[in-house]
């Protein structure tokens, strides 16, 4: 049924809304505040106005009578999803969320189950502001005027997903969701991270995958900075060139932005060394972004969980992870090494705990899943939480200029010591899928 949904939302650009960029959606009742839209229990998204819920079904409206803003909201026993038809760009997502008469428990995504909001808790009367930072993309390159130059080369599965469908999608999730008000402003100020890379990165949208790019998010201030993940499954450097991926982020990135690259698991396969075009495209890479006034940060690929008989992990990715070192150093560029720390985390979760961090699940745990999945080098939620700790953490200890920006919700992080996974909090979306991501 899921899909059915995004189909007909997909290509539509709403012609009413198409422009319009700021939105103040009263979640509840018809009962409104003045100068907001009101979102009820039954506001199905309609292509011809520009907005709504993905699927009613399950959604209540509640009045607790009071303030017209805060004293209704809309609540589900399942995760629901918003949508609005927005041009693409930075938002401002300010939110209200809480229960006049009760107790309320939230944890907030965008798009393909990007992290924003962890376990949102308020106690009865409370309500509480929170404010989220988002990009919205599409797959269209323009110029200066508007016009299309290029596209993105999407591939078939890609089409699905909420990231590319010219909406903005926001998910809430947990044990008791209550959504007062949602209010979207563009954001034409902050720094804006683009992440590139393959499926270690990708903002994934089906449980139970996952990857460090879309836990990032939830460990960077808001309003200051932003994180736009252009990653993929199973790109190579070339891949990502060939199908334009680069050329969407050279058209919109901007004098003090970041572009973080990460590649090596895809290349190692297509090029068979370093020498045949991965370090040549890596420091044509840095060039551009340097021209532009953007600023260059390399990530060495991390391990994959292949472990010899002392419990060590064994490299698998060849010379690539040396040879990204190599350049760092060479052009002199800031370099998180994912792969060095990757190594000591699964080290220190050893050989079967760390499979709790992989795709390892026994048969008919996921929908339409006949059989084990058993892969070491896709990550559940909780290994790419981990190792979005792992790139927060090389950030902080290197003092790089990005530091001032981390939010209180990074404490601290040793990978000798990794978080217990029942520690760990994540409701799952409804989007799942058993088949494996492109790469390997």
């Amino acid at each position: 049924m899921q899909n059915w949904i995004r189909f007909l939302m997909l290509f539509l650009g709403s012609f009413l809304f198409a422009q319009q960029t700021s939105f103040k959606f009263d979640f509840g009742t018809d009962r409104t505040e003045n100068g907001f839209i009101p979102i009820t229990s039954t506001s199905k998204f309609d292509k011809k106005i520009g907005y709504g819920f993905m699927d009613i079904s399950g959604l209540k409206s509640v009045d607790n009578g009071g303030n017209a803003l805060m004293g209704d909201f809309i609540t589900s026993d399942e995760p629901f999803y918003f949508s609005v038809a927005i041009p693409e760009g930075n938002y401002n997502i300010t939110l209200n969320l809480g229960d006049t008469k009760g107790a309320s428990e939230t944890t907030v995504r965008v798009e393909n189950r990007r992290l924003m909001l962890n376990d949102i808790k308020t106690k009865k009367v409370e309500i509480v502001e929170k404010q989220i930072t988002v990009h919205v993309k599409d797959s269209i390159i323009r110029n200066q005027e508007g016009i299309q130059i290029g596209i993105v080369k999407l591939k078939p599965r890609e089409r699905k997903y909420l990231h590319w469908d010219n909406l903005f999608t926001i998910e809430f999730n947990d044990k008791a969701p209550k959504v007062c008000s949602v209010i979207i402003q563009p954001n034409k100020t902050a720094k804006t991270i683009y992440l590139t890379g393959d499926s270690t990165v990708v903002d994934a949208q089906y449980e139970p995958w996952a990857s460090w790019g879309q836990m990032l998010p939830y460990f960077f201030v808001p309003n200051e900075v932003v994180i736009a993940n252009y990653a993929e499954s199973g790109e190579t450097l070339k891949a990502f060139e060939d199908r334009h991926r680069i050329d969407k982020i050279w058209n919109k990135i901007k004098p003090g932005d970041y572009l973080f690259i990460q590649f090596g698991h895809n290349d190692q396969k297509a090029d068979n060394s370093t020498k045949s075009g991965y370090k040549k495209r890596l420091k044509e890479w840095i060039s551009k972004a340097k021209e532009l006034s953007a600023i260059p940060v390399l990530v060495t690929s991390m391990n994959r969980r292949v472990f010899d008989e002392n419990n060590k992990i064994i490299n698998t990715l060849d010379d690539f992870p040396d040879a990204m070192r190599e350049i760092a150093k060479e052009v002199k560029v800031d370099l998180i090494d994912l792969n060095a720390l990757s190594k000591t985390l699964f080290e220190a979760m050893g050989p079967e705990e760390a499979k709790k961090a992989f795709v390892h699940y026994p048969a008919n745990s996921y929908p339409n899943q006949l059989t084990a999945l058993s892969d070491d080098t896709h990550f559940n939620t909780y290994g790419a939480y981990e190792l979005a700790k792992c790139v927060v953490k090389s950030i902080v200890d290197q003092n790089l200029t990005l530091k001032k920006y981390i939010s209180k919700n990074y404490k601290s992080f040793n990978p000798n010591k990794p978080d217990k996974i029942e520690d760990f909090h994540w409701p799952e979306s409804v989007f799942m899928e058993s088949l494996k991501p492109d790469g390997n």
